[in-house]
């Protein structure tokens, strides 16, 4: 039965995977992009081509089959400067606690993104005074994942999203599901396939789609509310595989390996704008210091003109994680910086706690 509802589901994903297949020429038409950002600290720095590998919380808002491998109970925070120079901050804060050993993994988390105050203007005050708003897009996804047997993990992600501004808002409902394979000798190969950000199209409501005009030939007024059109949420599909290097074992550290390298790559197929293909790599040492690196490629990534995401092409990242007491509590600093065009970069740090 076990084996049954895997294959129906990794079924579902391929399927999707074909509905959802990138169409360069809907691009710009998807609302809630928030959603394409990935927010945490140490996956950012190697522009998520990390989705066969990634594990515990931050596989949430890549391949969610991960979670399934969180041990224990694990605290993430990230903040991220978003594009420097643009003053758009995004706060990132998840947890995740195992079920006992066979009722799998429970996640939270949550994605506050700001922009700053930014003026309101009118019509006819088209060059403010009237005071200021705070835009706030915010995104908290409730999650569980579980491995049906030693080799295979799956799970599911319920997101619901919400933008507002002062007198205007939108929310939605977003679903992501996943699936890993994990095979090898020390289980050195990860492959996975996940399904994300599919959902029912949102619109946006609110006081500040209506406005007042006069009847013709009166001195009467009335309110016009405008409906907005509904927009489709940005599907996408990941792809990735993964692999393990162990180039020495230190035989102290109670089987825990003196120098990882892994290598890691995802294929993103976009419904509303190019595809994208990410590579990573990264290296341990002793599993306590890392450092990382990607890239992500798309058609016309290096033209100014035709190119269509901003934070395509380089990206780096380190971590720093040690022990803390003698129960094996970890407290890890994550850090990663993405190349971005126009702007200054987006920079990304964050703390992670497991117990």
């Amino acid at each position: 039965m076990k084996n049954y509802k895997i294959g129906v589901l990794v079924t579902l994903l391929i399927i999707s995977f074909t509905a959802f297949a990138g169409n360069e020429d809907r691009a710009g038409e998807a609302g809630a992009s928030e959603l394409l950002i990935n927010p945490w600290g140490r996956s950012s720095g190697w522009s998520g081509a990390n989705s066969a590998s990634a594990q515990g919380i931050e596989a949430m808002n890549l391949n969610i089959a991960g979670l399934a491998y969180t041990n224990g109970t694990e605290i993430n925070f990230t903040n991220t400067s978003w594009l420097g120079g643009t003053d758009i901050s995004i706060n990132a804060v998840g947890l995740a606690k195992t079920m006992g050993e066979s009722g799998g993994v429970l996640g939270i988390s949550i994605m506050s993104m700001t922009f700053g105050e930014i003026d309101i203007t009118t019509v006819d005050n088209p060059n403010g005074g009237l005071g200021t708003f705070r835009p706030n897009y915010l995104n908290i996804g409730t999650a569980y994942s579980k491995k049906f047997s030693e080799t295979i993990s799956g799970g599911v992600v319920v997101r619901l999203i919400s933008e507002s501004i002062s007198n205007v808002n939108a929310a939605g409902v977003a679903i992501d599901a996943g699936v890993n394979y994990v095979t090898g000798e020390n289980d050195q190969l990860k492959f996975g396939i996940a399904l994300r950000n599919v959902g029912p199209t949102v619109s946006y409501s609110g006081n500040g789609l209506s406005s007042r005009v006069e009847v013709l030939n009166s001195d009467k007024e009335l309110t016009v509310n405008q409906r907005s059109n509904d927009f489709e949420l940005p599907s996408l599909v990941n792809i990735g595989l993964s692999y393990d290097f162990y180039l020495a074992a230190d035989s102290s550290s109670q089987g825990i390996t003196e120098h990882r390298l892994t290598t890691a790559a995802t294929f993103t197929s976009n419904s509303f704008t190019s595809d994208q293909y990410r590579i990573g790599l990264e290296y341990a040492y002793k599993e306590m210091f890392m450092l990382r690196g990607g890239y992500v490629y798309e058609s016309d990534v290096t033209d100014e003109e035709l190119t269509r995401t901003t934070s395509a092409g380089p990206s780096f990242g380190a971590t720093v994680e040690f022990p803390i007491g003698k129960a094996g509590s970890k407290l890890g600093v994550d850090y990663s910086y993405r190349v971005t065009r126009t702007f200054d970069g987006t920079n990304a740090i964050g703390l992670k706690l497991s117990f």
